[in-house]
């Protein structure tokens, strides 16, 4: 068992990650940048400038888990550094939470695809075994996936996004929180109720409630 009470096979899908997990080489946090910078098991490292990890503290129990990197994420090495980091940051700062202290923030791929586009079923595939040493080295108690690819890219759901934000699922002993990405509420700028910035702050508002619950799935048989 986890720190956080992880139990494996809970029923929501048979996720890449699980199986990058037991297949890598797991070389821990400390060695993750290396590994990343070495890796080709995709196109993606032929047009990047440099991989993009991480950024917060690996010891937060709230993990941020986004597409991938952009041209500004892919220049300074740190993802979410954009305006939509910058929403991002002002969202959980506006329910008490620091993105630097409070959580640690990452992409389901670490290299940058070409003119932002979203990253392929087989770059999420090649990039899974990172994001599964990140999941496991940091074993938060709660992810929070910020769009419909960090949906797909973890939990394995196509689509779907609008109808699940807001939910909890129990996933791998900890739960996990599908919400809108920063980047679509930039587009969708409105505060009234029931917009999706409005929508995305009553998650954040759950997401805080339950970090101070501190409360893990129960087991499933």
């Amino acid at each position: 068992m986890a720190k956080n009470g992880a139990m494996a096979g809970d029923p929501l899908q048979p996720s890449l990650l699980g199986e990058a997990v037991a297949a890598g080489d797991a070389p821990g946090l400390e060695g993750l940048q290396r590994s990343c910078q070495d890796c080709r098991r995709c196109g993606l490292a032929a047009g990047r400038q440099q991989v993009v990890i991480s950024r917060g503290d690996p010891a937060a129990r709230l993990m941020v888990i986004g597409e991938g990197p952009g041209a500004q994420e892919d220049a300074s090495g740190r993802p979410f550094v954009g305006r939509a980091g910058q929403l991002l940051d002002q969202m959980l700062a506006s329910v008490g939470l620091d993105s630097e202290r409070d959580a640690y923030v990452c992409n389901v791929v670490k290299c940058r695809p070409p003119d932002n586009r979203k990253p392929t079923a087989q770059e999420m595939a090649a990039c899974a075994p990172w994001l599964a040493v990140q999941i496991a080295a940091v074993d938060p108690a709660i992810v929070l996936l910020t769009g419909a690819t960090a949906l797909e890219g973890v939990l394995g759901i196509k689509g779907g996004i609008s109808r699940l934000r807001g939910q909890w699922h129990p996933w791998q002993g900890r739960w996990v929180m599908p919400v809108f990405h920063p980047s679509y509420l930039l587009r969708n700028p409105s505060r009234e109720q029931g917009s999706p910035k409005w929508l995305t702050w009553q998650d954040l508002k759950e997401v805080q409630r339950r970090l101070e619950l501190d409360q893990p799935p129960p087991p499933t048989l």
